[in-house]
């Protein structure tokens, strides 16, 4: 794979990125690929080599490793994917669904909802919740109560919002798995970082390069990577950023962003999902992981949604061609065709704010993560590298 080594290796020379890690495997657990280079952080004084052990922030990449923990629970006999979560988090939902926003009153014109919200739909994104920051409905009702998107210590500070639409009849990117997080929490009578690391890390021998909460962990606090940012047309050479602190003040788990791990115990952790590894889930439980979650309505929801505005197709889309047509599962977004020379059919993809992307390919056997700390979220060109990365390890199985 000399072409994605060369592309990196400029990418780093020309400041698009600081540094990166890249994994490959395929179903039989052999490696790949495996290519690191640049520096773990650009401040002043810090010369680390970013390499497979670095710790990343890894955001929405925290989504797969909570709707695992959500079917561990449900095998567990605890968690009913189709059961109303009402009763458990009194606050979701709360404010019903806004309608649209009075600029002259400086209020939103809220509907009352009561219908139910189930698990599923959490893990799906069709529970009605959008993040704040994707909306201008949302993002006018937080400034209306002297509200910052995207802020608070808590899920419930930072996730009650209005919906955006009833349950189960669209689709929108939001903090589901941030509640599916605090479902796991409540009835397992444990903490997401504990519950997972008994389940997830422990099993796979990845616990000391993984945590909600890095900087406690003497494993890994000296390893963590510094985000950068490029400026402010995108453009390089990257600085540091030191404003961006993910997860902000958080003080929870959360289940759809606060992670932080390294790409060779992400590589590991995929490669367990790909080879269907026992010690993770059950037969059954990795089907339900990857089905199509989506009725026809939500499916044209989700394709309209991710070609709504150059924003949202820059944060969701993960180079995907937009006729190509796309679907969800609890893992990510489906590629429902393949695109010749770079995935097959059924390709699941997702990503994360600093330009992080994991892929699992069941018809040609692969998956692959690439792992580097820079913003803006999922900058084209940075996922373009990630492209590069992809077309190359289908390239190589298929000589």
């Amino acid at each position: 794979m000399q072409n994605t080594d060369e592309i990196y290796e400029q990418a780093v020379a020309s400041g698009l990125i600081p540094g990166y890690s890249l994994l490959a495997g395929d179903a039989d657990g052999n490696l790949l690929y495996s290519k690191s280079g640049g520096r773990a952080s650009l401040k002043e004084g810090d010369d680390r080599q970013f390499t497979q052990s670095t710790i990343c922030a890894v955001a929405s990449m925290t989504k797969l490793m909570t709707s695992i923990a959500v079917l561990q629970a449900v095998e567990d006999g605890v968690l009913d994917l189709d059961s109303g979560v009402r009763p458990l988090l009194p606050r979701i939902g709360e404010y019903g669904i806004i309608k649209h926003f009075d600029v002259e009153r400086n209020e939103a014109v809220l509907e009352t909802d009561s219908s139910t919200i189930t698990t599923r739909m959490l893990l799906s994104h069709t529970s009605g919740h959008e993040y704040d920051a994707l909306n201008p409905l949302l993002a006018n009702w937080r400034a209306s109560r002297g509200e910052e998107p995207g802020t608070g210590p808590t899920v419930e500070h930072r996730c009650v919002l209005p919906l955006m639409s009833a349950p189960g009849t669209g689709f929108a990117y939001g903090a589901g798995h941030d509640w599916a997080g605090k479902v796991v929490e409540i009835t397992t009578k444990s903490t997401l970082d504990d519950f997972m690391r008994e389940r997830i890390w422990k099993p796979l021998g990845i616990e000391n390069d993984t945590s909600f909460y890095p900087k406690t962990q003497d494993a890994m606090k000296n390893r963590i990577a510094g985000i950068a940012t490029l400026g402010e047309k995108g453009e390089p050479p990257a600085v540091d950023a030191g404003f961006f602190d993910n997860p902000f003040g958080g003080t929870d788990c959360f289940g759809g962003s606060g992670l932080y791990t390294s790409a060779r115990a992400y590589h590991t952790f995929l490669s367990a999902i790909l080879k269907r590894d026992p010690k993770l889930l059950k037969r059954e439980s990795y089907e339900e992981l990857f089905r199509p979650q989506l009725d026809e309505k939500c499916e044209q929801a989700l394709n309209d949604y991710v070609s709504l505005s150059p924003r949202h197709t820059q944060l969701l889309a993960m180079r995907i061609p937009s006729p190509i047509r796309k679907s969800w599962s609890f893992a990510g977004m489906i590629a429902k065709e393949g695109r010749e020379g770079r995935f097959g059919a059924g390709t699941v993809f997702w990503g994360g704010v600093p330009c992080t992307q994991w892929f699992i390919d069941h018809e040609n056997g692969i998956h692959g993560a690439a792992v580097c700390q820079v913003i803006p979220p999922l900058h084209p060109a940075v996922i373009a590298l990630h492209e590069e990365f992809q077309r190359g390890v289908l390239e190589q199985v298929k000589r």
